[in-house]
């Protein structure tokens, strides 16, 4: 399979006034038609820089892509960095300026001369015309390999990537091949026994198994290389099972499954409805109840509250939102040392857990929140094992 880098032009990226969204998308196209990425790169407005970063670039992979850099401004380097970088001159086309010119017509408005800046690409290049913006593309084949620029402006990238760039890669490197992804969403374990569970998966070399860390969750990546969509999907199928079989109900989800979510399809199993509440936790508990299904409502409250006053205050809860289940968080949010309290109250009892957090305070709440909508979610499940 041929490798690809991602190469982002803009000194804005650099500086974090806009965020990069064309590598991500790039980088998902590119991993479905099975090719491989192993690296992305951010330069800034220099065409020495740019030139340089696609020089080694092509020692690395068979597909270089850029973005951005091909406006009309004297700060849009990427036409002269590229062929710098290939040893080529620039060349004009009459018929990209021809092209530029009916495009602003059709906009009402005349070019400016600096417009037609873009009408000049790389000797030797491949034109990639572009019917959703003013700036053509190209593409430009070398011994090492394949140079392909493309504007940063997400709506034309994105076109001009599926229309013409990803059929042009499928005919020039045979592209037979798929690369597939499964995402498994796991909560209440921590990376570390995570990892001591599956770590033998881990070492796979295809499909490959990872794993990312948020607060209070932890997803399983599957990824698998095959010669077709279904050998790609059964390889996967294989690992994930096995993954099921070692963690059970570790496991919440997949893909695009949120906690919340599954909460909600067992509440409407088991016809249940619950009320929350939640102290010193910004609002996060009741925004994501919101989207369960069976959440009869909930108030918040500002400060902390210790084990006895939070299931006090979820009694007071339930008649008053007439639901049978209150699930209640409270937070202790400290630098490197974050408590919670959670509580749910049910018919069959109390209960209050302790959980404790290392992470930086400002994602306590969402680490506390994950924490109680899987105690909800456990309990749940416990009532579909009783007889």
């Amino acid at each position: 399979m041929p490798s690809a880098e991602i190469l982002t032009i803009g000194t804005e990226l650099l500086l974090g006034e806009i965020v990069d969204t064309n590598s991500h998308y790039i980088a998902r196209r590119l991993r479905d038609a099975g090719i491989d990425l192993y690296r992305t790169t951010t330069v800034g407005d220099n065409v020495a820089r740019i030139a340089q970063a696609v020089r080694e670039a092509l020692t690395r992979a068979d597909i270089v892509i850029t973005t951005g850099g091909l406006g009309p401004t004297v700060d849009d380097p990427t036409r002269k960095a590229v062929a710098d970088a290939v040893g080529v001159p620039l060349e004009f086309h009459p018929e990209l300026w021809e092209d530029i010119q009916k495009r602003f017509a059709q906009y009402g408005r005349q070019p400016t001369e600096n417009n037609r800046r873009q009408a000049f690409i790389p000797q030797g290049a491949r034109v990639i015309p572009n019917p959703v913006g003013t700036a053509p593309a190209f593409a430009v084949e070398t011994p090492d390999g394949v140079v392909i620029s493309l504007p940063g402006v997400p709506r034309e990238m994105e076109y001009l990537f599926n229309h013409d760039v990803l059929p042009y890669l499928r005919k020039r490197f045979d592209l037979r091949g798929v690369i597939l992804a499964r995402v498994l969403h796991t909560a209440g374990m921590p990376e570390s026994a995570l990892d001591e569970q599956i770590g033998d998966l881990e070492r796979l070399s295809n499909p490959t198994v990872g794993l990312l860390a948020h607060p209070g969750q932890v997803d399983i990546r599957i990824t698998a290389k095959a010669e077709s969509e279904e050998a790609a999907q059964a390889m996967i199928a294989e690992v994930e099972a096995e993954l099921r079989r070692r963690l059970g109900t570790r496991i919440y989800g997949a893909d695009e499954e949120t906690l919340e979510g599954v909460v909600g399809e067992h509440m409407l199993d088991h016809g249940l409805t619950f009320t929350a509440l939640e102290a010193g936790v910004g609002g996060e508990l009741l925004r994501r109840a919101g989207k369960v299904a069976g959440f009869q409502g909930g108030e918040m409250v500002a400060a902390p509250l210790d084990e006895h006053a939070l299931p006090e205050k979820l009694h007071a809860c339930c008649p008053q939102q007439q639901a049978p289940w209150a699930l209640g968080v409270s937070l202790f949010p400290a630098e490197g040392a974050n408590r919670a309290l959670v509580a749910l109250v049910r018919p069959e009892g109390d209960e209050v857990r302790e959980f404790h957090f290392g992470g930086p305070p400002q994602m306590a709440p969402n680490w506390a929140t994950n924490m109680a909508l899987n105690l909800l979610r456990r309990r749940l499940l416990a009532l579909e094992e009783t007889p």
